[in-house]
């Protein structure tokens, strides 16, 4: 969803997702997200301080009257019941999950900090005292090595090329599923590939030879004849000779890990993400490296790779030979 697909914003959501779109440079996808959570926050507002009958359909709730003043009667009472609350779970003892509840923190934290910080419309912001949910800790799923070779001899049929190098990509270069259907040919370079991330962010990730194997083996059958000019440069090909789209490399990598005989419940593009970030640490790259090669703006996110497992952990401290010494053998 775009801006111009939004018809039912008030004055003042409408100002905040186009300094979102046009200023910093945020996609769709993150205009789309602050649009639902702060669209459904007016609705809970106004059903919580009694300004519409309890019988109005929740989705029909009307927010185009929504204003500064209405945003002043907003307490962090309010913000901490909004937190949990769906329209979808409201006659259940239900309650949002988690990671939905921190994206929705995060949605009303950036909306607060833009009217006071930016418009300077508020006099305080509330929102300074308002907590993010606590989220169970989870270490991303990935393949082992062994896993990765078997799900590359996966690659078979007609667009067998394609695939093959789609995965390599992901398990080699830890790119964004959004980032590989996005790719232009002019973005392959020899050893390297122009990448545009989240925020329309470049940055340049490099690959090595088995990758750029994959790229020319593919390249070879690409077939670009009869294209749109939408669709000419892209890199990755439909059957029907469009850009493929990213449900498309879902439904691939799903089918493909199947016929790997891997679970693909357990799987997905983005885990093959992960892959590539574990695949790098465990053989020596840098944190901080791995942040560049995996876009994130804040190291905190690249962090979360750093889950070697215990066996790796484990012989890293035998590595050391100090740590093997006894006593008695440093003595003698």
């Amino acid at each position: 969803m775009n801006l111009d697909q939004i018809n039912d914003a008030p004055d003042i959501l409408m100002e905040f997702l186009e300094y979102h779109s046009t200023i910093r440079g945020h996609s769709d996808l993150t205009i789309t997200g602050y649009y639902m959570d702060l669209k459904i926050l007016f609705r809970f507002i106004k059903r919580r301080h009694g300004l519409v009958s309890r019988t109005t359909p929740f989705n029909e709730i009307d927010i185009s009257d929504v204003d500064v003043d209405f945003i002043k009667t907003i307490k962090i009472e309010d913000l901490y019941r909004y937190q949990t609350f769906s329209p979808e779970m409201m006659n259940s003892s239900k309650f949002l999950s988690a990671a939905s509840s921190c994206r929705r923190t995060s949605s009303v934290k950036s909306f607060y900090n833009y009217l006071c910080n930016k418009r300077h419309l508020l006099d305080i912001n509330i929102c300074q005292e308002l907590d993010m949910p606590k989220r169970q800790a989870s270490l991303p799923k990935y393949l082992e090595e062994s896993e990765c070779e078997r799900l590359l001899s996966a690659c078979e049929g007609p667009f067998a090329e394609r695939n093959y190098c789609i995965i390599m990509l992901f398990i080699s270069c830890g790119l964004r599923v959004s980032e590989l259907v996005s790719l232009n040919l002019g973005d392959l370079y020899e050893d390297h590939v122009r990448v545009l991330g989240k925020g329309n962010k470049e940055r340049v990730v490099y690959f090595a030879e088995g990758c750029r194997e994959a790229i020319d083996d593919y390249l070879a059958v690409r077939n670009g004849e009869n294209l749109s000019k939408e669709d000419e440069n892209a890199v990755f090909l439909s059957r029907n000779h469009r850009r493929i789209t990213v449900r498309a490399v879902e439904k691939m990598v799903d089918k493909t890990l199947t016929l790997a005989g891997l679970d693909s419940s357990r799987y997905s593009p983005h885990k093959l993400r992960h892959t590539a970030a574990t695949l790098m640490l465990k053989n020596g790259v840098d944190t901080r490296a791995l942040q560049e090669v995996l876009g994130h703006s804040n190291l905190n996110t690249t962090q979360i790779y750093t889950h070697i497992d215990n066996a790796a952990l484990h012989e890293a401290a035998m590595a050391n030979p100090i740590g093997r010494k006894t006593k008695g053998e440093i003595e003698d």
